[in-house]
């Protein structure tokens, strides 16, 4: 008889979802510059893990988890392409109006992602209600050049990406030990 049982794949895509958050809103802050280890981690945690993290949860039948996960997996493939492809062929690079409808779009996406959430853990209220904050700053930022709203939204996201971590900790420990040991 074969095991039909997967293990909980919303850790790997909170892990990426934490870990890219963390490295490009430390570019975002000032504190590091936009390099190659932020590119490779949007397309490979931020990107393929979210992706397959949700594919992973269509298993479940979460379709919350399984549209967060496969929405922001893409969203941060298509940042790496936005920043990478006028460096390797003949693409204009984005301006700042375009940039900031696509943050404002999926800032609007999140929130009505926010809404969802009410019915799941309390950590993740708060990454939907702190990301939604961060892309409407963000996208503010773009539209007006006031460079101290992305600072801001740099701070604002080194937390988000710590939340998303200590949710991903959270569920592997909790399950591991089976009781609450994160508070979730």
């Amino acid at each position: 008889m074969t095991d039909n049982t997967f293990a909980n794949p919303a850790p790997l895509g909170l892990f990426g979802f934490g870990i890219t958050t963390i490295l490009l809103s430390l570019h975002n802050a000032g504190i590091t510059d936009l390099s190659m280890v932020i590119l490779s981690v949007a397309v490979c945690l931020g990107g393929f893990a979210q992706v397959i993290a949700g594919i992973f949860e269509m298993k479940f039948e979460n379709t919350f988890g399984a549209s967060a996960f496969i929405s922001f997996g893409f969203f941060w493939i298509s940042m790496a392409m936005i920043w990478l492809l006028p460096t390797i062929g003949n693409v204009q690079a984005v301006d700042p109006v375009s940039i900031a409808f696509y943050l404002l779009i999926f800032g609007c996406f999140t929130s009505f992602m926010f809404l969802s959430s009410l019915k799941h853990a309390k950590i993740l209220q708060i990454l939907f209600a702190v990301v939604s904050v961060l892309f409407f700053l963000l996208a503010a930022a773009d539209f007006t050049g006031i460079a101290i709203l992305t600072t801001i939204a740099g701070y604002l996201g080194i937390f988000l990406g710590a939340a998303a971590m200590y949710g991903c900790v959270g569920m592997i420990v909790n399950n591991d030990w089976k009781k609450d040991i994160f508070k979730l």
